[in-house]
């Protein structure tokens, strides 16, 4: 018996040897078939051997990782763990199996195998860049970047993790700093299409268009069917105004990948910026089906409660967006911008926002130290205009005629334009500047680089915290003197930004403490080119027999404040109908909406005419419909309250408790129309019905108001621009005194 059972035992060791000696072929036939990419036979000859000889570990190993190319991630997960099992002190198989967790989004376990195969072995390449991949979709970038760092310091060469660590450099916004790092990678590996693609999100992110378009193209050429470099290419035709076609690349990305967050971020702000409010909601909601707690998705839903009116709510959402990431410069400039809609934010609320961007996003920026200037009080001064809106923008007709009536034999013009978009406006600017830069391939430092090559005298913002702002460079003061205006001059927050223009009823005296910058008064804190080329048009209420307010404003000013007050006017002024005119009115959910909002508040719908998008011409033309136009508050019109007086249509105004609730206000009363300017609700529907009961004072203004607008300073834009310039001159003389005297106080401290 004894005798038996020996020699099954030596019947069995002489079988294993020989089975391990043909385990042996088979593992290297297996190896080659893998290498070559042949992962289902490398599969097979691995079964084979784990079949006849189980605790086979390169066997078990290799199954596992062939298992892993075929998609079946659960399956390698058991099969490398059972290869760990087998050979506990594998760093390899600590480290493939991390990648295992990592692709089934698994990241501390991912964590937690490759740091054990680093304890097997410190200067292992692979495993010390697979930790930073862990670290890095774990949203730890620094800490993942020390990891690929030692990676790199151990195989120069090594692509990936060079590609890696330009993707955390990107997380971290550190642009130029990550552009190296992809083009190490491509300098090693030319055709690394992540690390293409990583450099064309580089070229976007610092402006830099033409190399992002390059770079993106080399990629697509490698990866034409890649869901993600389809959403970048989106992405890069948004930034330059593309919207066509940046909304079929995220359709075609969408349609290979349905959940890829860049796809639905870019179709949500495509869908808000061609008007298409319901799709970009419907692709929030999709973000955050995917992931609650997206920063982006909740801002992009509160733009899109923000375009149907809903403030409050909008707000809400930023507020929820800025808990989860309180230091995006995006967000906090869009909460700066929301407040302005916002009836209970007054100037302290509203000046706190903007410091909160200084703290957090300007501040942290370095200053330039700038070269000495030539300190004569008399000379030509070189004035730099930065704007995202040298095209059909609001904002562009506060600063055209400014533009058109400088004196250049004391004031050079350089144009700084930021927008890709070029228009017939566009033309006007350029043909009215000395020098015009187009900086909208510039990044930031690049930017101010430029403007202190310029050596500009006095920077005007002329964007504010709006879209398309460049205000990191205004924190970085590359000119001595800075100064915001014409487009959104409620201040900025920034210690750089030396003057804000304005006027006494736009920022009363009492609050202007709570600014940061100095406030220039002007006439008023815009106008615009006189309108003669609309003809001169009947009271419409003479033929009517009914009185009719015109609202021709952004559907996002009109709050319910607002409605609940023109509900009471339209009580008070039985008969009376209301036409509300913007281009978001041609989206029907915004449009139905609307009407929703005010036959709520008991305006009949048959008393409510909605205009959407036109021609300036017949946009100015339609006041020839309007008795009475109602401004909206607290965020009231700029550029259409102007167009409403020339058109001969006097506004009812409210004056509030932030800069931009009263601009109407300052507007009116900067044309001789103080009686058209209310102190509270009560006294708005008392101005409106008061005025739309006496007709034969209606026509008469109607017929005066172009003669009396050019009559004022404000409405006369040679004066105005003389005013300016006037400011600007000051500005300049102030610096100069201020440097010499300087100067002065620097001598005697060097004589010593």
């Amino acid at each position: 018996m004894q005798s038996s059972a020996g020699a099954r035992a030596f019947q069995n060791a002489r079988l294993q040897k020989k089975l391990k000696k043909q385990a042996d072929a088979i593992i290297s036939a297996a190896a080659s078939a893998y290498g070559q990419g042949r992962y289902a036979e490398s599969e097979a000859l691995c079964r084979q051997i784990v079949q006849a000889v189980p605790d086979h570990f390169d066997a078990t190993h290799l199954l596992g990782l062939s298992v892993q190319q075929g998609g079946r991630l659960e399956e390698a997960q058991q099969l490398l763990e059972r290869a760990i099992a087998i050979d506990p002190r594998s760093h390899e198989a600590h480290h493939n199996l991390a990648a295992v967790h990592l692709a089934l989004q698994k990241f501390e376990a991912a964590r937690a195998c490759q740091e054990k195969a680093i304890a097997l072995k410190p200067n292992f390449p692979p495993a010390l860049a697979g930790l930073g991949n862990a670290l890095l979709q774990m949203n730890l970038p620094e800490q993942a970047i020390e990891l690929y760092d030692r990676a790199i310091g151990l195989k120069p060469d090594n692509a990936d993790a060079l590609c890696n660590r330009g993707l955390a450099e990107l997380a971290l916004g550190r642009f130029d700093r990550a552009k190296q790092s992809f083009e190490r990678a491509l300098l090693f590996q030319p055709r690394h299409a992540e690390a293409l693609i990583g450099k064309g999100v580089v070229g976007i992110e610092l402006k830099h268009y033409d190399e992002a378009e390059a770079a993106l193209a080399a990629a697509f050429a490698i990866r034409p069917g890649s869901a993600k470099l389809l959403a970048h290419r989106g992405r890069l035709n948004f930034a330059l105004s593309r919207p066509e076609r940046a909304a079929a690349e995220f359709d075609a990305a969408l349609a290979l990948s349905p959940k890829l967050e860049v796809a639905l971020r870019g179709k949500a702000e495509v869908a808000l910026s061609m008007g298409n409010t319901a799709q970009a909601i419907l692709a929030c909601t999709a973000l955050l089906e995917e992931n609650p707690r997206s920063a982006i998705a909740l801002a992009l839903l509160s733009s899109c409660l923000a375009n149907q009116g809903e403030i409050a709510a909008a707000i809400e959402h930023l507020d929820a967006a800025l808990a989860i990431a309180p230091d995006q410069p995006e967000l906090i400039a869009r909460k700066i911008y929301f407040l302005d809609f916002l009836s209970e934010a007054d100037f302290a609320v509203q000046q706190a926002a903007r410091k909160s961007w200084w703290d957090a996003i300007g501040a942290r920026l370095p200053r330039r130290k700038l070269a000495p200037r030539q300190l004569d009080p008399g000379r030509r001064i070189v004035v730099g205009y930065v704007a995202a809106e040298f095209w059909y923008h609001s904002a562009a007709f506060g600063l055209l005629p400014v533009l058109r009536h400088h004196d250049h034999a004391k004031f050079e013009i350089v144009c700084y334009s930021s927008s890709p978009v070029r228009d017939e406006m566009t033309a006007k600017f350029k043909s009215l500047a000395d020098i015009w830069v187009d900086a909208w391939q510039l990044s930031d430092d690049e930017l101010a680089d430029r403007i202190e090559a310029d050596k500009i005298d006095i920077l005007i913002d002329v964007s504010g915290h709006t879209t398309g702002n460049r205000l990191p460079v205004f924190a970085r003061k590359p000119a001595p003197i800075q100064v915001t205006g014409f487009g959104h001059a409620t201040g900025t927050g920034l210690q750089t930004m030396d003057y804000v223009l304005a006027d006494p009823i736009f920022i009363p005296e009492s609050v202007r403490g709570l600014l940061a910058e100095k406030v220039c008064d002007l006439p008023c804190l815009i106008t615009i080119d006189p309108i003669l080329d609309v003809p001169a048009s009947e009271l419409p209420m003479l033929r009517n027999g009914h009185v009719t307010f015109g609202v021709f404003n952004r559907i996002s000013k009109i709050s319910d404040e607002a409605i609940r007050v023109w509900s009471r006017v339209m009580r008070e002024v039985p008969g009376s109908k209301i036409i509300i005119k913007h281009t978001l009115l041609d989206d029907p959910m915004v449009r139905d909406g609307l009407l929703a909002r005010l036959v709520n508040q008991g305006v009949l719908e048959e008393n409510i005419t909605c205009l959407g998008s036109s021609a300036r011409a017949e946009h100015l033309r339609a006041f020839a419909q309007v008795d009475i136009s109602l401004d909206p508050f607290p965020q009231n019109g700029g550029v259409s309250t102007w167009e409403s007086l020339y058109a001969g249509v006097p506004v009812v105004v409210k004056l509030g408790h932030g800069a931009s609730s009263r601009a109407g206000g300052a507007i009116v009363a900067a044309v001789g129309l103080n009686d058209w300017v209310a102190e509270d609700d009560d006294g708005y529907v008392e101005i409106a019905r008061k005025f739309a009961s006496q007709p034969e004072h209606l026509a008469k203004l109607r017929a005066g108001l172009p003669a009396q607008i050019a009559a004022s300073a404000a409405g006369n834009v040679e004066i105005y621009t003389r005013r300016v310039e006037d400011g600007y001159r000051q500005f300049w003389r102030d610096y100069c005194a201020a440097a010499a005297s300087a100067a002065r106080s620097r001598k005697p401290a060097e004589r010593r």
